[in-house]
């Protein structure tokens, strides 16, 4: 059974305790709404030492050797090995080594949770592993068999290597660790949690809290909670990291940090969240279930679209896609753009999660460096919002008679123009306003090219041209449905418009389709014999009065 086909059955089982929608179940019932960072994982690199003529620089220039040898480097990665040694020893802690096929937090959570029930600040656990990293490797210059001094190049590769997790407790960070690289140029990654991080704050200024699974249950001044989340900076980020690199063991030393050979940070991963917690478990599952029904039971249930807020331009890749991932009976639905996605799930069975995960910070035409963290949440924040914004459009979506007649049928518009009929059950119909349904246009806009790839994909066909979506656009337009931005070759949506897409697709999708096959499982056995009982009873009447079949 695939995942699309889970989600609709737990949506068909939502139904049978009544009909509700998405605002039915969210009036009232939601009795915190918390957004914060969830997930930092942050890139720690040496500016000077990214490329190779840095490398030498740094061994002949900095170090003050004759040749850039790579046994200088091996000697720096002994060194910091033998560090770590003397520092898991002076502190007194566990060193764990890694297996093939370790969960990294699982083994580590003990520790942790040990730290956390004394709040001591310090490193809890050192973790030691073989990964591939990016490091520099040297190559002897020389042609075989010479006798001349040595030389070497250097070059970037992905190596297996040696690298060791500092597990952290900090008293204002919560748990964390830092991974550092044995090997030239000794990148870092750095991970804490924006929930983890929120959690110490509010125990600190006495904010009294219920604790959900990274996240907050319940809280008795959720306004106080969100301004501590939205406090979250990049200054603050930066002072963790300067703070505990001035305490573990690192390859590179007080001297070189005055040569300005240090690591600054970067936006590798990082998480943003809108949690809702509902008054009652119940509640957040039917949400779900509603959620399911009335949004991924439209057009394709196992790929929809969705854009993230980015001007779409000829060149703008049109890779938007949705993956509904079922477990057992929990359901997570992915959106995916370019190297990020939105994940929404349901969190300890009572609260809908929605995050926005950015892989590339570029992807929202976002810089990579630390200091353009604001930047990137407050357009991760809105993915949010306007993710669960659009799950709620459609709700009042059923369109009067007349309103369906004007489009439905040929007309003339307010401009005494003819505009062309989209009927109803047509198939490039029903492909053109499944598109413009599934991609949220009324948020972002769409062009010619970027529409088009979706109505061929819909359509089942690659045969769908330019000048064919150049005449759905006129007729889109015409109906008063889209409007071209001034100066640009974007579309958006209007009210009218993104009301007809939905209805026309849930009125198919939703409503005739099952009904068409209301002769077949699924459907239920009940309403297949009574199905049989009518056909029956037909085809009586019709040999009464010796009606010849057709052939």
């Amino acid at each position: 059974m695939t995942a699309g086909k889970n989600a609709r059955r737990a949506a068909s089982a939502g139904r049978a305790s009544g009909s509700m929608n998405l605002s039915d179940v969210l009036q009232g019932q939601v009795g915190l709404d918390v957004t914060c960072l969830d997930r930092i994982y942050l890139n720690g690199y040496v500016p000077n030492l990214q490329v190779a003529g840095q490398v030498v620089q740094f061994l002949t220039g900095h170090l003050g050797n004759p040749i850039p040898s790579p046994a200088l480097m091996e000697r720096i990665g002994n060194r910091f090995r033998s560090d770590v040694a003397r520092f898991v020893e002076t502190v007194g802690v566990p060193t764990v080594r890694f297996g093939k096929g370790d969960r990294k937090a699982d083994v580590m959570r003990p520790y942790l949770q040990a730290a956390e029930r004394t709040n001591t600040p310090g490193v809890v656990a050192v973790g030691v592993a073989q990964e591939f990293q990016s490091v520099f490797t040297a190559y002897d210059r020389r042609k075989d068999g010479s006798t001349t001094a040595p030389m070497f190049s250097f070059a970037k590769a992905d190596r297996r290597v040696s690298v060791f997790y500092f597990y952290l407790w900090d008293q204002e960070f919560g748990p964390a660790f830092i991974k550092v690289c044995s090997y030239f140029p000794y990148p870092m990654k750095i991970w804490i949690n924006g929930h983890e991080w929120a959690k110490q704050q509010a125990r600190q200024v006495g904010l009294g809290f219920t604790a959900l699974s990274n996240g907050f249950a319940s809280c008795e001044d959720p306004q106080r909670l969100q301004r501590i989340c939205d406090r979250l900076s990049p200054a603050r980020l930066q002072r963790f990291v300067d703070r505990w690199l001035s305490y573990l063991p690192l390859p590179l030393t007080d001297a070189d940090r005055r040569a300005s050979y240090w690591w600054e940070c970067s936006m590798r991963q990082v998480e943003v969240s809108r949690t809702l917690v509902f008054n009652a478990p119940r509640h957040a599952r039917a949400f779900f279930d509603a959620l399911a029904h009335d949004n991924l039971g439209m057009g394709r249930p196992d790929e929809i679209s969705l854009i993230f807020d980015r001007r779409i331009r000829s060149d703008t890749p049109t890779g938007f896609l949705t993956k509904v991932v079922t477990r057992g009976v929990d359901t997570t639905v992915n959106f995916f753009y370019r190297h990020s996605r939105i994940k929404e799930y349901l969190k300890d069975g009572r609260a809908l999660r929605i995050e926005t995960v950015v892989n590339s910070p570029t992807d929202l035409g976002v810089l990579r460096r630390l200091e353009n963290l604001p930047e990137l949440v407050a357009k991760a924040r809105d993915c949010n919002d306007r993710l669960l914004h659009a799950q709620r459009v459609g709700q009042g979506c059923v369109l009067a008679s007349p309103a369906f007649e004007r489009v439905a049928l040929s007309s003339v518009n307010a401009e005494g123009r003819r505009a062309p009929a989209l009927r109803f059950g047509d198939p490039r119909v029903m492909a053109l306003v499944g598109a413009l349904s599934n991609a949220i246009h009324a948020v972002t806009g769409f062009t010619n090219r970027s529409l088009r790839a979706q109505v061929a994909g819909l359509l089942g066909t690659d045969q769908y041209g330019v000048n064919q979506m150049g005449y759905d656009l006129g007729r889109l337009r015409l109906n008063g449905l889209i409007h071209r931005l001034d100066g640009t070759n974007t579309y958006v949506l209007s009210p009218e418009g993104q009301r007809v897409a939905i209805f026309y697709t849930r009125l198919q999708e939703q409503l005739l389709r099952p009904l068409l096959a209301a002769d077949r499982a699924p459907a239920p056995a009940e309403l297949r014999q009574a199905l049989r009982t009518i056909d029956r009873h037909v085809q009586s009447y019709i040999h009464d009065a010796r009606l010849a079949k057709a052939v």
